[in-house]
């Protein structure tokens, strides 16, 4: 005789059917690289820590109590905060030849070469930035030389970006010279959230973001096997390697984090974070960027992957990078961009910006006061020819549009593109390389 009641029996289903549902999902989780909160493995749980409200610095009420760069497990905030490490122009000194590029649906393609120094104004690194610095001073200054097309050679740029906060918002000062016109002008600054001319990335892509901007929730994690994909008709690139010169290398070969890089899995992938940053709308105001997604390298949290998104949640950028350690002495803070694409979704704009040559420097204060001023600008002066051999010789060359991982984090992502792109990015996947609009076809 069965003695359990009908209240005590169904209890018991519901149990198992409970039960069955998450050994169900987490078998499905197991056949797919990426996870939710939920189902992260027990050694990811142990490092993340869920708190959502911890304590403020005595000094800056808006970071984190705890000293940077902080001990696992870290809460979603700060690795938010780890990959402010890791903005686009590294935050130390060095030389580099900065070749970028853009090309556009039909295949008209638009590139440019400059050869850049980069002078920190103290200690490198974020914690520099965000502790040493007062919001409304220098932090930092670069100087662009160009030297590709031939007829910009000689035209030059000098960026001197501020250290903000919520009371002081400018960003930097930026000034131009012009070789025809012999003549240096002061250029009123780019609006952080708005692509630059004729390109497919925003300051803020260039500049960097500073976290405390940001709401951060972690979504889980995943792992990326590939950032930057080469087309089948360009199989290799010639990079200036320092020490090496000119080498050769297949473009398969080269991978997310670098030859050397000690966390690989065995089967070649990276472990990563993946984050979301909501725009605190007190700290950005109008803002048209609503949230980002970024996949942050576990060990070091680089940032390998982001996605932009409107305030109408829908997809506008997504934007992946192959970094190298380039400073082997700050460790695992050394790594830098050395290739980035920008893919901007609206106008199916693939840029790119390819770090040659990175030469670390000390410069001298004698240097420092002569080299990084609007003055200096006038005598045409290039420093340090550095060369470079990464300019890609036709449309069908260029980056191939990134992955969209449509089935990752539903829910969180909304990786939807218009319907031409789609049918574009349809046809890229099948051939291997890009593929263009017909001539007449309505522009997007």
């Amino acid at each position: 005789m069965n003695s359990e009641t009908p209240v005590a029996s169904t209890a018991g289903r519901l149990l198992a059917a409970a039960a069955l549902v998450a050994v169900t999902s987490l078998a499905a989780a197991a056949e797919r690289s990426w996870r939710g909160v939920d189902e992260m493995a027990p050694e990811d749980r142990a490092l993340f820590d869920p708190a959502i409200s911890t304590p403020r610095d005595a000094s800056l009420d808006y970071v984190p109590a705890e000293p940077y760069p902080f001990e696992a497990p870290y809460t979603a905030e700060e690795m938010g905060y780890r990959s402010a490490e890791f903005v686009h122009i590294s935050r130390w000194d060095y030389a580099l030849v900065d070749v970028f590029g853009v090309v556009t649906s039909s295949g008209y393609i638009n590139q440019g070469a400059s050869v850049g120094y980069v002078e920190t104004g103290g200690r490198p690194g974020f914690e520099g930035y965000m502790l040493d610095k007062k919001a409304g001073e220098i932090y930092s200054k670069w100087l662009l030389y160009d030297v590709f097309p031939p007829e910009n050679e000689g035209a030059q740029q000098l960026w001197l970006p501020y250290r903000t906060d919520k009371s002081f918002r400018t960003k930097m000062d930026f000034f131009v010279y012009s070789p025809q016109l012999r003549r240096v002008r002061r250029q009123p600054e780019p609006r952080r959230d708005q692509r630059f001319p004729d390109n497919s990335q925003t300051f803020d892509d260039v500049i960097g973001r500073d976290p405390w901007e940001f709401e951060w929730q972690l979504l889980g994690t995943d792992v990326l096997y590939e950032t930057l994909r080469f087309p089948t008709s360009r199989p290799s690139v010639t990079l200036n390697v320092p020490g090496q010169g000119f080498v050769e290398r297949q473009g398969a070969s080269i991978k997310p984090m670098g030859e050397n890089f000690p966390h690989y899995r065995a089967d070649g992938g990276v472990d990563c974070w993946v984050v979301k940053a909501t725009a605190k709308s007190d700290w950005l105001p109008g803002y048209n960027e609503k949230y980002l997604v970024l996949w942050l390298e576990k060990h070091t949290f680089y940032p390998l992957r982001t996605e932009k998104y409107g305030t109408d949640g829908r997809l506008i950028m997504i934007e992946e990078r192959n970094a190298e350690l380039q400073n082997p002495a700050r460790g695992e803070f050394g790594y830098a961009a050395m290739m980035t694409t920008y893919w901007n979704v609206d106008h199916d704009l693939i840029g790119y910006s390819n770090h040659d040559a990175h030469t670390l420097r000390d410069w001298t204060p004698e240097e420092i006061d002569m080299i990084f001023t609007p003055e200096f600008m006038r005598r045409q002066w290039l420093v340090e020819p550095l060369k470079s051999q990464v300019l890609i010789d036709a449309p069908e060359d260029f980056f191939l549009r990134p992955h969209l991982y449509p089935d990752k984090f539903p829910g969180e992502r909304n990786p939807v593109l218009p319907a031409a792109v789609q049918a574009r990015y349809d046809a890229q996947e099948a051939a291997g390389q890009l593929v263009f609009e017909s001539p007449g076809a309505a522009a997007e």
